[in-house]
């Protein structure tokens, strides 16, 4: 489950209507192989544990079989969290270009708890679409990798212990991130967005020109 938040301080002042923040865009993050390792990985933890038959495979290659899944869960959620973090850094952007009309303290967390526990009904239902169902836990741990990598790291460079339990430790990186600072917590009665995948934005935008 996703690290529950309690760091925010008074809510904002309600304004009446819900101010419209930038669109979260989500670009495309799987590899050709992703998927396939992903399948592999998940059987390989059922073996290991015993849920699963482990026929000839040996606990060595059941083990590296599981590794190289959860690495590549590991890239798909730092490319994740490269595009949340990119839409909270706007969102922080719009505020400072119009904080004569907003209350104090509101900062990066403050849009970071929105988004994971507070996100419109219709960035919910959309992503229920794409069958995103934890999208709290896949959202925060996005973000608690942004706090440890510039870039993704090779697969050499990461300690098998590391891999094997990184979305604990993306747990607890996210909530460092939320209490680094006091913030002040907002919800959909102050800002709304909308959730759209990159392609299906360029294609809103080129409607847009030809219109």
């Amino acid at each position: 489950m996703a690290p529950s938040s309690s760091f925010g301080t008074s809510p904002a002042p309600r304004r009446g209507v819900a101010l419209t923040l930038p669109p979260l865009i989500l670009h495309p993050f799987a590899d050709a192989a992703g998927p396939s390792r992903l399948v592999e990985s998940s059987r390989a933890s059922l073996k290991l544990q015993g849920l699963l038959p482990a026929g000839e495979a040996t606990r060595e290659e059941l083990d590296n079989a599981l590794l190289e899944g959860r690495y590549s869960e590991l890239r798909m959620l730092f490319y994740v969290g490269k595009d949340l973090t990119r839409w909270i850094e706007q969102c922080v952007e719009f505020v400072t270009r119009n904080h004569e009309r907003m209350p104090h303290g509101i900062t990066f967390q403050s849009f970071a708890s929105l988004l994971i526990h507070g996100a419109p009904p219709t960035v919910e239902a959309k992503l229920r679409k794409w069958g995103v169902a934890d999208y709290k836990s896949i959202f925060s741990r996005a973000l608690g990798l942004q706090c440890l990598f510039a870039d993704v790291p090779g697969r050499q460079f990461l300690a098998d212990e590391f891999v094997r339990n990184y979305f604990r430790y993306a747990d607890q990186l996210f909530t460092s991130k939320q209490s680094e600072c006091e913030f002040t917590s907002v919800s959909t009665g102050d800002f709304t967005f909308e959730l759209y995948s990159s392609g299906e934005y360029s294609r809103m935008l080129e409607r847009s020109w030809g219109e």
